[in-house]
C-alpha cells in the first residue's frame, strides 16, 4: 500500500444499454468497478468509497453520486479519483476545465483515467485531455441533436412522447406511444367538461369534485392506475381539485382526439432548464386517438372560458354569465338583489352604475325573469323564422317523439341515482384498501367490476338523452334550424354572441345565425 486514498467514480448514461432491471447496477456498472478496483489494488491504493450515477447523462454535476464526491472531496476525505476514462467523469467541456483543472489542483485531488490515460499530474497530457473534452461534447451535441430529430419526426407521425399521460388518457400496451381512454377518468372529463358549459366556475367545479372525493389526477395515477407519477408543484398532502387542474382540463385540447407537443424545449444540450417555443413550432397531429370531446363543444367552452365570465353557483342563475352588457357603457351587467325580503337574486344591473354611479352611466335594470322570457320568446321567433317546410315537418316528428320525454327524463333520473350509489361503494373499497381491511388484489378487482358498471350505465344514459332537450342543439348551421322548449346555459352559448341591455329595459339580441 502507497498510502494514497483513492475513490471510484462510476457513471452510465442514459443512452448506454445492458440494463438489468431497475434500481440494479447495470452490467456495465458492474464492469466498471471491477475494472478499477483491479488497477487501484494493482497500484497500492487504498480505496475508501465508491461513488456511482446510473441513468445518468455526463453533460450535467447535478449528479447524486458525483455531487456527494465533490461534497466529500471538498472535506478532504480523499486524495485520487479513478474512472475508467474523463467522459466517464464528464463529458462537460466547461466541467472538465472548472473540476480537473482548477478544483482538483487547488484541492490536492489526482485524477486518472484507466482507459484514456487521463493523469492530472501528468502535466505533458493536459492539451491531449482537453481535445478530448472537445470530443467528448460534440459527441454530446451531435448525440441530442440526432434524438431530438427522431423525436420530432416521431411527434409528427402522431406518436404521444410524454413521460406521463393526459388525466381521462392511459398508455396502450402494445404501443406506449399511443393513448387509449381510461373510461373513469373520462366520465369526469366529460362531467367537467358539462359543469362548465352549463355556468358552474371552474372553483366551483373543483369545489364539488373534492366534495365528493373524487380523487385528483395525480392521486389517480398513483393510488389506482399504479403509475410512478410524481408532480414537483403538489405538496404531499393535497387532496384536494384545483381551481387551475380544472383550467388545464378544459384548456387541453388532447380530449379532442389531438396532440400538440413541442410545445418546451431545453435551453441548450448542455442545460436541463427548459423554455416555451413559439406557437409556430408547435407540432400539432389530428386524430391520434379516440376523443373525449368532441369539437364543437371544446371550441364553446374556449369561447366562453375566453370571456372570463364571473363563477356562479346554479346553472339558472349563470345562464346569460359573459352574455350581458349595458347599451351605453358597453361593460357587463352584474347581478341585481333585492334589498328587503327573501327574493335574494332578482335580475342585473349595468357594472358601471352599480360600482360607479349615475355620473357615469345610467340605471340599465332589468329583472331576472323578464329577461328570460323576452329572449326566449326572440329565439323561437328568430328560429321559426328560418324553419323551411322540410324543417318544419322534421321538428313535428321531433315534437311528437317528445312525448315520452317525462319518462325518458325519470329513467335517465335512475340511472344517475345508481351511478352514484356504484361510486359511494368504489369511494368506500378505497378506504378500505387504505385501511388493509381488504387486499390490493381484492381491491383491484372491485374497481375492475364498478368501472365496467359505471361504463354500461353511463352509455345507457347517453342513448336516453339522445332524445332530450341537451341533445336538441346540434352542430354547426343545423342549430338555427331546430326549436327550443327550454331556455338552457347552452342554448344560450351556442346561439346568442351577446344581449345589450337600454336605460328603459329593452334589449338587443345579437345572434350567432342570420336568416337566409
Amino acid at each position: 500500500m502507497n498510502g494514497k486514498r483513492a475513490v471510484l467514480y462510476l457513471r452510465l448514461s442514459k443512452e448506454d444499454l445492458h440494463k438489468i432491471r431497475e434500481g440494479d447496477d447495470s452490467a456495465s456498472i458492474k464492469n466498471q468497478r471491477l475494472m478499477l478496483m483491479e488497477y487501484a489494488l494493482a497500484m497500492g491504493y487504498q480505496i475508501t468509497d465508491v461513488y456511482s450515477d446510473d441513468d445518468e447523462s455526463g453533460l450535467y454535476d447535478s449528479r447524486p453520486g458525483f455531487e456527494r464526491m465533490m461534497e466529500d472531496a471538498r472535506l478532504g476525505k480523499f486524495d485520487l479519483v479513478i474512472a475508467k476514462s474523463q467522459s466517464r467523469f464528464s463529458r462537460n467541456m466547461e466541467h472538465i476545465e472548472k473540476y480537473l483543472h482548477h478544483d482538483f489542483p487547488l484541492l490536492g485531488i489526482r485524477f486518472i483515467g484507466v482507459a484514456d490515460n487521463a493523469d492530472t499530474e501528468n502535466l505533458g497530457n493536459k492539451k491531449a485531455r482537453q481535445i478530448n473534452g472537445l470530443v467528448n461534447e460534440w459527441y454530446c451535441e451531435d448525440l441530442s441533436d440526432n434524438i431530438r430529430s427522431v423525436f420530432k419526426a416521431k411527434m409528427k407521425a402522431g406518436q404521444f412522447l410524454g413521460s406521463s399521460c393526459p388525466y381521462g388518457y392511459r398508455k396502450d400496451p402494445e404501443n406506449h406511444n399511443h393513448l387509449l381512454i381510461d373510461e373513469y377518468a373520462a366520465s369526469i372529463v366529460r362531467r367537467i367538461f358539462a359543469l362548465y358549459l352549463e355556468g358552474y366556475g371552474k372553483g366551483r367545479i373543483a369545489a364539488m369534485l373534492s366534495a365528493e372525493g373524487v380523487l385528483i389526477p395525480t392521486r389517480y395515477k398513483q393510488e389506482v392506475l399504479g403509475v410512478s407519477y410524481s408532480n414537483s408543484r403538489l405538496l404531499p398532502q393535497t387532496k384536494a381539485w384545483s381551481y387551475q387542474t380544472i383550467h388545464t382540463i378544459l384548456g387541453n385540447p388532447v380530449y379532442t382526439g389531438m396532440l400538440v407537443q413541442n410545445k418546451y424545449n431545453k435551453l441548450s444540450y448542455k442545460d436541463k432548464r427548459k423554455v416555451k417555443t413559439p406557437k409556430e413550432s408547435w407540432i400539432i397531429a389530428e386524430n391520434t386517438h379516440e376523443p373525449i370531446i368532441d369539437k364543437h363543444t371544446f371550441a364553446l367552452v374556449q369561447e366562453l372560458s375566453g370571456q372570463r365570465t364571473r363563477a356562479v353557483h346554479t346553472a339558472p342563475n349563470g345562464l346569460f354569465s359573459g352574455k350581458l352588457f349595458c347599451a351605453d357603457c358597453k361593460k357587463s351587467m352584474e347581478r341585481l338583489y333585492a334589498r328587503h325580503g327573501e327574493r335574494g337574486f332578482i335580475g342585473y344591473v349595468c357594472k358601471t352604475y352599480k360600482k360607479q354611479g349615475k355620473r357615469f352611466c345610467e340605471s340599465h335594470k332589468i329583472l331576472k325573469e323578464e329577461l328570460e322570457q323576452a329572449v326566449f320568446s326572440s329565439l323561437k321567433d328568430e328560429i321559426t323564422s328560418i324553419l323551411t317546410d322540410s324543417d318544419k315537418q322534421e321538428l313535428r316528428q321531433f315534437e311528437a317523439a317528445n312525448l315520452h320525454r317525462d319518462s325518458t327524463s325519470e329513467q335517465i333520473e335512475i340511472l344517475r341515482g345508481q351511478m352514484e350509489k356504484i361510486q359511494k361503494y368504489k369511494k368506500g373499497a378505497f378506504e378500505k384498501y387504505l385501511d388493509n381491511v381488504i387486499m390490493e388484489s381484492d381491491y383491484r378487482q372491485y374497481t375492475k367490476q364498478y368501472d365496467s358498471r359505471l361504463i354500461e350505465l353511463e352509455r345507457h344514459i347517453r342513448a336516453l338523452s339522445g332524445i332530450s332537450d341537451a341533445q336538441k342543439v346540434r352542430q354547426g348551421v343545423d342549430t338555427t334550424k331546430e326549436t327550443i322548449d327550454k331556455l338552457e346555459r347552452r342554448v344560450v352559448i351556442e346561439l346568442i354572441d351577446k344581449i345589450e341591455v337600454g336605460v328603459d329595459g329593452s334589449l338587443t339580441i345579437y345572434y350567432k345565425f342570420e336568416a337566409p
